[in-house]
């Protein structure tokens, strides 16, 4: 049974980091109770018995994950295709996972359906009491999976891996629920939890180079709400006889990085010989108040940056690591410094064998963070709704706004958000609306998404609103506003709705005004609901170059110019900046696939080359996504030469479903079609990287290829200072 000791519930950790000395150990209570879906975090350690089935096991994208995963050895017992029956690459298909739980007794599911079901069948495979859920799907609603969450924390056999996620892969039990890059991964002893899909595949090339080989890789996913998270992965480590060392990918959103240096913290106090733990943390250039790629890759109120939480794993005696490609050299030198036999660890993974059951010093310079002006609280998206038509909106569910009181003598603010760490919905509440001190005194107080919030929990948030010695009237209202704002998040599938009060002159009832209303895009993309708010979208606030980007699943996002000669510095804007005298005309325009190892890179750029003897960083953040093609290659350099300041441009790929070889052929494409006049540094790793450089060379065009990422990077320093 893993974890003898009594761990900390979602609750438990939400009410101690609330306190003014977040993770203090007086905060924490060693009778805390467990939460029925703690009890599922064994099932994570999946290996060569681990049963497993597929959800819409005849698809073109299930069949070839399948082909590809029974090759390799995992131990795919069948599939489900609703109404369906036969059998399909030798393995029996059942018309329901019910039935495939009852035949087939499967440890494990992959749902590999489009985003508009599976929403459904993860409720199925919960129902059903699969040990291990696995859903891979980008783009499921958050109200679909805060329903799911619902679920999942009134029970205690089924454990949910993603969304949003590649899944989870068992290097030594060569079992692989997910589509991580096969060819990547080999037998060995560190455990690797990450957000990102393309940093985790960065990590497994290091550490695989190095000859170190993988234990367990579970991608969480770089959703809003993960149904695992750094300290679940955290706890199977640990307890895991094949992982000797553990690496954590992490990035910024929500506050999971804070909550594992806690743990880690704990860990070192009551383990003689812990396992060495590195990690990484992405997006220490990130844009304030924008959405960084994946759906959870932003900064809520009261929640961590990317310096906070490399500073609070750095402060526990993790090894912090700038790039991914670095850890297979780190990992052998923590090792060492540990006393472990990194000789003996090497030779085990060299000879690793299928025989995991089911059950069974070097520093690094911290990425420095570019300097911004003023606080931004909200969320710039896609979907702008003027401030007319949210109060209009409001309205309609009883909530009148009114225009700022003058100099009220006191000001709330409160609303509804997501709670990352409780998986739930919560009112979100300050007893002040400056900006400057809501990130030190917001709270949130969760409660079940399919009950809603009880009299106990607005009681709770209005008391730290500190209104519960306002008069009768006024505390009525603030009570009736947060139930309205609650029936208007959840009907219009809000991912936040915020409001700022005030006490009127008479102190007898409140004022509402400023509303902050942030929409779920993935409502309407993916399910076709919400149609007629997304009518309201103002198109005029929507660039030609968001427009493209957008229709080619691109997300690009112009990144503020470094401080001029004069000492100004260029606003941060959502469209390329108009030329002017004062513009640096060197930045680096970067193209890269997967949210997290875009962060990365531009952090590392920064890091790197903005002082001597190079000057330049990063012009844009550019995703194209997991599943580029030819085509959106394309596209992304149209978009990134649309930018008067880009002088070179650094295409940087781990080929993971994205091909390094159709990578290579968009490029070529972007010199023929969108006439190419700036210099381009090429990085190809991963699926087909060999082919991916034939294909450029015999291209014979202006392009310097490299598979190292740190000789990749000294080029484009070079070439942006003037070298050739």
């Amino acid at each position: 049974m893993l974890l003898q000791r009594t761990r900390l519930t979602p609750r438990d950790v939400l009410w101690a980091r609330s306190l003014p000395c977040r993770g203090s150990q007086a905060a924490f209570s060693s009778s805390s109770r467990h939460n029925g879906y703690d009890d599922t975090i064994h099932n994570l350690k999946i290996g060569a018995n681990t049963r497993v089935i597929f959800q819409g096991f005849t698809g073109k994208l299930a069949t070839a994950n399948a082909k590809e995963s029974m090759e390799w050895g995992t131990n795919v017992v069948g599939g489900v295709k609703p109404n369906g029956s036969g059998e399909h690459l030798g393995k029996p298909v059942l018309p329901s996972v019910r039935a495939a739980m009852e035949q087939l007794k499967p440890d494990a599911t992959g749902i590999y359906v489009a985003a508009h079901q599976a929403a459904a069948a993860i409720e199925e495979a919960i129902e059903a009491e699969i040990p291990l859920i696995i859903a891979v799907a980008e783009h499921i609603p958050l109200h679909d999976i805060m329903r799911i969450h619902s679920m999942l924390q009134s029970q205690s056999k089924s454990r949910l891996v993603g969304a949003n996620a590649p899944g989870i892969i068992s290097a030594i039990g060569r079992c692989r629920i997910g589509f991580q890059p096969l060819p990547t991964f080999s037998p060995g002893h560190i455990g690797i939890v990450a957000k990102s899909g393309t940093l985790s595949y960065e990590t497994v090339g290091s550490l695989t180079r190095a000859g170190v080989g993988q234990s367990l890789c579970i991608a969480v996913g770089g959703d809003v709400i993960a149904g695992t998270n750094f300290v679940d992965a955290l706890e199977v480590f640990e307890q895991d006889e094949d992982t000797e060392a553990i690496i954590l990918v992490g990035e910024l959103g929500g506050t999971s990085e804070e909550e594992a240096a806690d743990w880690i913290k704990d860990y070192r106090k009551r383990v003689k010989n812990p396992k060495p733990i590195a990690a990484s943390i992405g997006g220490f250039q990130a844009s304030p108040g924008k959405v960084m790629g994946h759906a959870g890759a932003w900064t809520g109120l009261g929640e961590g940056t990317a310096e906070s939480k490399y500073k609070a794993l750095e402060s526990v005696g993790v090894t912090m690591v700038d790039h991914p490609a670095k850890f297979g050299g780190v990992m052998k030198d923590i090792l060492a410094q540990s006393g472990r036999n990194v000789k003996k660890i090497e030779q085990s993974a060299a000879n690793a064998q299928q025989r995991r059951s089911y059950y069974t010093s070097r520093t690094t310079a911290r990425p420095s963070v570019t300097k911004t002006h003023g606080v931004s609280l909200q969320q710039k998206r896609s979907l702008h709704l003027p401030a007319e038509q949210s109060s209009d909106l409001l309205k309609s569910y009883g909530i009148n706004l009114t225009s700022q009181p003058p100099s009220p003598p006191s000001t709330h603010y409160v609303g509804i958000s997501p709670a990352r760490t409780a998986r739930a919905p919560s009112i979100i509440a300050a007893p002040t609306s400056n900006p400057e001190q809501l990130h030190q005194r917001v709270r949130r107080f969760p409660f079940d998404y399919r009950e809603g919030p009880t009299t106990q929990v607005i009681n709770d948030a209005i008391a730290h609103l500190q209104l519960d010695a306002a008069p009768p009237k006024a505390k009525a209202q603030a009570a009736e506003l947060i139930q309205k704002l609650w029936n208007f998040y959840k009907e219009k599938e809000a991912i936040d709705v915020h409001v700022t009060l005030a006490l009127s002159q008479t102190q007898d009832e409140i004022k509402i005004y400023n509303p902050y209303l942030f929409f779920d895009d993935a409502a309407f993309k993916s399910n076709k609901r919400q149609a007629n708010l997304h009518a309201l979208r103002h198109k005029s606030s929507i660039s030609a170059t968001d427009s493209e980007a957008e229709a080619a699943g691109i997300v690009y996002i112009p990144l503020a110019s470094p401080t001029f000669a004069n000492g100004t510095t260029q606003k941060d804007t959502q469209t390329p900046p108009s030329s002017t005298a004062q513009e640096p005309r060197n930045l680096v325009g970067t193209l890269v696939n997967g949210a997290g190892l875009a962060m990365n890179t531009n952090d590392v750029l920064h890091t790197r080359l903005s002082s001597p003897p190079y000057s330049t960083t990063s012009a844009n953040f550019l995703d194209t996504g997991g599943k580029a093609t030819s085509a959106t290659i394309k596209t992304s350099f149209k978009l990134i030469l649309s930018d008067p300041r880009v002088s070179v441009v650094f295409v940087n790929i781990f080929g993971g479903l994205t091909l390094c070889d159709m990578i290579a052929e968009g490029i070529i494409m972007a010199f023929k079609e969108v006439g190419v006049d700036k210099p381009v540094v090429v990085r190809l790793r991963g699926t087909n990287e060999e082919l991916g450089q034939k294909v450029l060379g015999e291209a014979k065009l202006p392009i310097h290829a490299f598979d190292d990422f740190e000789e990749a990077v000294r080029k484009v320093g070079e070439l942006a200072n003037g070298g050739k």
